[in-house]
C-alpha cells in the first residue's frame, strides 16, 4: 500500500477487554482474521518492557526508571500474520543501539511474573497507551482489533465498536487448566478467583461500560464467540 493511500485510510478500531480465560486473545485474532483486520496485543507490550528491564537491569518498581527505559527503547509489532515482536534498545552511555527479537522469549514464565511490576505504573501505562494509539493510527489498515485490560475504558474509549468479552470463572478454569499442563481445574480455578479479586479494586471485568457490548462466551463454543464479534463488526459498518 502507498503512502498516499495509507494517509486516506479510516482505520476501524475493535476494542475487546475481558478477564483471563474468557477467551478473548484467540477469539480477537481469529476474528482480525476473518474481517481483514489487523490485531494489537497489547499485553505483548508490556512484557516487551519487562523484558528489557532485566536486559538492562532497570529497577521494574522505579517509574521514573522505567520511563527513562521507555525513551531509550523503540518498539514494533505485526499487526497482520504471525505476529513478532522487536525492541531496539539505545545505550546513550556507549552511543549504540542493540536489536531484539524478543517474540519468544517474552512468553517465558518468568518475564509473565515481572508484567504486573510494569504495568503498575501510571506513568508507564500512559505512555503505552499513547504508543498503542499510534500504532493503530499509522497501521494503513480497514481495522484493528485491540485486546488486552482496559482497552474500551481507558485505551480506546472512543472505538467504534467496544466489546467485553467474559465467562464465568468455572468456564475460564477449565479452559486454562487445558492451556497448563500439571495444573488441575481446581487450582487454576483458585488462581482465577484470586486474581479476579485482585482485579476488581481496578477495573470491572464483568460489567461493560456505556456503550460496551457484552460478550459472555460461558456457554459459547470457539467458533461461536467469534461469530458474534465478527457480527457485531459489520452491524457497526453497516
Amino acid at each position: 500500500m502507498s503512502p498516499a493511500s495509507r494517509s486516506t485510510t479510516t482505520t476501524l478500531t475493535v476494542a475487546i477487554d475481558g478477564p483471563a480465560g474468557s477467551g478473548k486473545s484467540s477469539v480477537a485474532r481469529e476474528a482480525a482474521n476473518r474481517l481483514g483486520f489487523g490485531i494489537l496485543d497489547t499485553g505483548a507490550a508490556y512484557r516487551a518492557l519487562a523484558w528489557a528491564a532485566l536486559e538492562t537491569g532497570t529497577d521494574l518498581d522505579d517509574e521514573a526508571a522505567m520511563i527513562a527505559l521507555l525513551d531509550s527503547w523503540r518498539y514494533s509489532i505485526t499487526l497482520v500474520g504471525e505476529q513478532r515482536v522487536e525492541v531496539v534498545l539505545n545505550d546513550a552511555g556507549q552511543d549504540r543501539t542493540a536489536f531484539f527479537d524478543v517474540t519468544a522469549e517474552i512468553r517465558d514464565p518468568a518475564i509473565s511474573g515481572q508484567v504486573s511490576r510494569v504495568s503498575k505504573h501510571p506513568a508507564v501505562r500512559d505512555r503505552l497507551n499513547g504508543m498503542f494509539r499510534e500504532l493503530v493510527a499509522a497501521s494503513g489498515l480497514p481495522g484493528v482489533v485491540i485486546e488486552g485490560r482496559d482497552i474500551t475504558t481507558v485505551v480506546a474509549p472512543e472505538a467504534p465498536v467496544r466489546i467485553l468479552m467474559t465467562a464465568s470463572p468455572e468456564v475460564r478454569a477449565a479452559r486454562r487448566a487445558g492451556e497448563l499442563p500439571g495444573l488441575s481445574p481446581e487450582q487454576v480455578l483458585a488462581d482465577i478467583a484470586a486474581r479476579d479479586a485482585k482485579d476488581a479494586l481496578v477495573v470491572d471485568f464483568f460489567t461493560p461500560a456505556p456503550g460496551v457490548t457484552l460478550v459472555d462466551t460461558s456457554e459459547l463454543d470457539f467458533e461461536q464467540s467469534v461469530q458474534a464479534v465478527v457480527d457485531i463488526v459489520r452491524e457497526a459498518q453497516t
